[in-house]
């Protein structure tokens, strides 16, 4: 990669970006800039993803109604329905409720226009998302005022149906009313002297008014201003006008796809603003001659034709390496196998630096064993199997998506591993075919643990004796892809590691793993190991030139050196995740199956049996899918990584180019 500096005439400016965005090769230096015309084009991708945000819960809505939908309608009222200019549009101001009114007056849009059919009907081919946003901020609105009033109706509709100006009217004219909400308890104790009318009563409360007094320690209910009635009419009203709103979000979410090109233009044009307001101005010279420059990074084999089109252009080009503190991207190179893990990486979004190792296809490998023996189940392979088959032969024409490809790889792992274990949706091994048990290996297999729990417990053994391998293979293969990289003496504090996890892999499977190696003298060659492991790694670990000033600067750091030891055994022990987690998914398919298994006797009960399978196995899937990506991630980025010296701090490159099909057309009602 290449650090690049262009300079242009400040006059040619924006036509100068245009072609270096066609030759589409720079990654532009990261900055932050500001400028008015960035500041609109960030407001209008604030509103299109805040109208996105409105319409999308109502797609799956439209989609239903396609399917309901029982007849043609008219090409005119399928325009109208879905420009949101339906008779049908409601309107806020029609309710009699006060505060809706007033809200209504100051319901404005972007332009100072009422809030109105009236209005959208005087702004022809108005603003598509602006619309949008006004219909969702009526209905936010609607639903809020709607909130108050159902609280208000609950709080009143113990009283009946009462108008709270004849009570006005009374106390205007002397007669005075007061109400009151009192406890059955308070109620049967009340003063003989207190006249009052029962006006209704609950489990609760004792609703009374009394004549002009009022009743000491007791605090009088205050009717509202609205009665009841209102109330049920505004909310009525309101839930009318909610619905044709929703109605009509519905139909706009049709045009979905149109906002969504909208968004990609917008994008692209903050791309270019972006960039061309991060073009540093030389302003010491004649207005004529003012110059621009820009600087950004470049692969080592596409200079020459940056090169040519600044010499075409009439651009001043610097090319350097990059320095120490420069943020360079990181722009992979890889097979097609390698490829496969680019949509895991692109969904995690983690990059190696650009100065650090790429471990892909490393990366790949492993995965892919994780997530077989994560999932551990061949009939769960087997359905990953066929969805890619199905998704690869529907767009082999258009092109196989790379997420398809890697669901076919990971599928035949789980499928593998699960005809490897005998597993299959967790049905018991007696009741699986006789040529499904032969294919299995008995040191994993299902088939041998069931034959006595001497057998289960060997069988457990394998397993985990399985994970501690791949484990020091591994984080072995970190070390050796660290010594390949490296041209001096601190290769030895990387043979040194190695050591460590031979001697640590050694009192695992002596200590934790099977109690036959214990009669195996493992011990003091582990030892051995461990300790001139430790040792080497000790004195060449900060290497730099000086085997002195290595151990010194290790003996600053003792402690955390001594604690790498306790390091190299968590590692190894983490991976005994792939047969703790690959236990925990097949115990809930033998649940699973176990709860269902009584009810297939009957016909009606068969039914339940069904839903229960696909929901219990389901949620297995999704369970076993979540466990991939915390686990057999982990792994990779975590204790892999960290014994590879790799940090995922890169970035990823993006070179300044011409975006494909680009929506330019803004949508309109």
């Amino acid at each position: 990669m290449k650090k690049v500096s262009l300079v242009v005439l400040d006059k040619h400016r924006e036509e100068s970006l245009k072609k270096l965005r066609e030759i589409g090769v720079v990654h532009l230096e990261k900055k932050n800039v500001a400028s008015d015309g960035l500041s609109r084009l960030l407001d209008r991708k604030t509103r299109i993803d805040n109208a996105l945000g409105i319409l999308r819960p109502f797609k799956e809505k439209l989609k239903s109604a396609k399917k309901g939908d029982s007849g043609p309608v008219s090409q005119k009222s399928q325009e109208m329905k879905t420009s949101g200019l339906s008779k049908e549009t409601p309107r806020i101001a029609e309710t009699k409720d006060p505060i809706v009114m007033k809200r209504a007056s100051d319901f404005v849009n972007p332009e100072g226009v009422p809030f109105s059919t009236e209005a959208l009907e005087a702004h022809e081919r108005k603003d598509l998302v602006l619309h949008i946003l006004e219909m969702g901020e009526e209905r936010k609105f609607l639903q809020e005022r709607t909130t108050i009033l159902s609280k208000e109706k609950s709080r009143i509709e113990g009283w009946g149906c009462f108008n709270s100006y004849d009570l006005k009217y009374l106390r205007q004219n002397g007669i005075v009313l007061n109400l009151y909400e009192i406890p059955n308890e308070t109620f049967s104790s009340l003063p003989a002297d207190i006249s009052y009318i029962v006006a209704g009563r609950d489990k609760v409360v004792v609703r009374i008014a009394v004549l002009d007094r009022e009743i000491p320690g007791e605090t009088p209910f205050v009717p509202g201003e609205q009665s009841l009635e209102d109330i049920n009419k505004l909310l009525m009203d309101m839930k009318e006008q909610i619905a044709g709103i929703e109605k009509q979000l519905i139909s706009l979410s049709a045009r979905e796809s149109i906002i969504e090109g909208e968004l990609k233009s917008l994008l692209h044009q903050i791309e270019f603003e972006t960039a061309n307001s991060g073009m540093e101005l030389l302003d010491s010279v004649p207005a004529e001659y003012t110059v621009s420059w820009i600087t950004g990074f470049v692969p080592s084999p596409e200079l020459g034709l940056l090169k040519r089109a600044a010499a075409e252009n009439c651009w001043a080009l610097l090319s350097e390496d990059p320095g120490p503190d420069d943020n360079v991207p990181t722009k992979l190179k890889n097979n097609r196998l390698a490829k496969l893990l680019y949509p895991l990486t692109d969904f995690l979004e983690v990059m190696p630096g650009y100065n650090e190792v790429d471990i892909s296809g490393w990366f790949l490998l492993f995965f892919t064993i994780y997530f077989g023996m994560i999932f551990g189940d061949a009939a769960y392979g087997a359905i990953f199997v066929i969805c890619a088959v199905i998704g690869i032969l529907k767009t082999i024409k258009k092109g196989v998506p790379s997420i398809l490809k890697l669901v076919l790889l990971l599928g035949l792992s789980n499928l593998i591993w699960g005809i490897l274990t005998c597993t299959w949706f967790g049905i018991d091994v007696q009741l699986i075919p006789e040529f499904l048990r032969r294919i299995s290996l008995p040191l994993v297999s299902n088939v041998t643990s069931a034959k006595s729990d001497f057998d289960a417990g060997i069988v457990q053994q394998n397993l985990m004796i399985f994970c501690f391998s791949l484990a020091l293979l591994q984080l072995s293969i970190g070390h050796i892809i660290a010594i390949t990289r490296c041209r001096t003496l601190k290769i030895l504090a990387d043979l040194g590691a190695i050591a460590m996890l031979l001697g640590m892999y050694g009192l695992v499977l002596s200590l934790i793993a099977s109690n036959q190696y214990r009669q195996i003298p493992l011990l003091p060659p582990c030892v051995y190991l461990l300790g001139g492991g430790f040792l080497v790694n000790f004195v060449f670990a900060n290497y730099d030139g000086s085997i002195g000033g290595s151990i010194l600067e290790s003996l600053k750091n003792f402690i955390s050196m001594v604690l790498g030891i306790a390091n190299v055994f968590s590692d190894i022990m983490s991976y005994i995740r792939l047969w703790a987690v690959g236990l925990a998914g097949a115990a809930i398919s033998s649940t699973v199956n176990a709860m269902a298994g009584p009810m297939l006797g009957h016909f009606i009960s068969f039914v339940f049996a069904v839903i229960l399978l696909v929901f219990g196995h389901g949620l297995n899937l999704v369970l076993n899918a979540l466990s991939v990506l915390v686990h057999g991630v982990r792994l990779n980025t975590l204790e892999f990584s960290g014994h590879v010296g790799l940090t995922w701090a890169g970035t990823a490159y993006k070179p300044f180019k011409e975006a494909k099909n680009v929506q330019t057309e803004k949508g309109s009602v």
